[in-house]
């Protein structure tokens, strides 16, 4: 029963988890609070206000847990307003449903996701660099799988040229090869085994969104497809650049390989 409860709130609370350009989680309030239960933005903004003050209390910089934006939403007679959102880090959300009712049952359930999650993340913070490594490239190889699919769904034939596509946009016109070739590998070397964590991070990124917007826009041809991936690409190299980031193509290559590093692993 308990793991019962504990797969319904981490698919609850899943399902509305984004992922930034760095791979990096977060949640929007107005989605939480339709999770939550409330019908009125007061509601939730009421916690949230009050996870703010524990978060300032804690030392904690609250712009780096709330950040505002701004939205326009369509009213019930096709009025458009601005209103007020958040995108809420994981540590945002503990807080806010740890203010919220434990006698709801989604705020319990939300209590019990989040603690869980914080505790993942400070573990995951404590990793090596080769640790970071191994797990996000296990996530692309997850995530790979399900980018195939839904590209084969949207007509796609040549895989090889669709990822080209993702590629080309990410790194500013250069193909699998080209990348293969710049960081000077050996046959049969795989590129993403020769990637940093947050090399790696990018193109997790990269590929989660696509697979996302091939499913949500129903994507029905090989040419759109393609054009989706590298467009995909490009605003992520752009999001990098505007935040001040290193490219791609200028982030170093690991002296070992993912499969050099678990080779030794599995030695010592």
């Amino acid at each position: 029963m308990k793991n019962i409860i504990q797969n319904y709130s981490e698919t609850i609370f899943e399902s509305i988890k984004h992922l930034d350009e760095f791979g990096n989680e977060y949640w929007l309030a107005r989605e939480l609070q339709r999770v939550l239960g409330y019908t009125q933005w007061r509601s939730i903004n009421d916690l949230i206000e009050k996870a703010k003050f524990a978060c300032q209390e804690s030392n904690y910089n609250i712009n780096d847990h709330f950040a505002e934006q701004r939205k326009m939403i369509k009213l019930a007679k096709g009025a458009i307003r601005k209103v007020l959102d958040y995108k809420l880090s994981r540590y945002a959300c503990y807080l806010i449903v740890q203010n919220g009712d434990s006698r709801k049952e989604v705020i319990a359930l939300g209590q019990t996701y989040f603690a869980i999650q914080t505790r993942r993340q400070e573990l995951l913070d404590e990793l090596s660099e080769d640790d970071k490594r191994i797990m996000i490239r296990e996530k692309i190889k997850k995530g790979n799988l399900g980018l195939n699919k839904s590209a084969i769904n949207s007509g796609v034939k040549n895989l090889a040229e669709f990822h080209n596509a993702g590629y080309k946009g990410l790194y500013n016109g250069e193909t699998a090869n080209d990348i293969f070739k710049r960081k000077g590998l050996k046959y049969r070397e795989d590129i993403l085994d020769n990637m940093g964590s947050i090399e790696l991070a990018n193109n997790l990124f990269r590929i989660v969104q696509t697979d996302d917007k091939l499913k949500r826009d129903n994507i029905d041809n090989e040419y759109t497809a393609n054009s989706v991936h590298y467009e995909i690409g490009k605003k992520v190299r752009n999001a990098i650049k505007d935040m001040g980031g290193t490219m791609p193509e200028e982030l170093p290559t690991p002296n070992k390989s993912i499969k050099e590093i678990e080779k030794d692993n599995k030695i010592t």
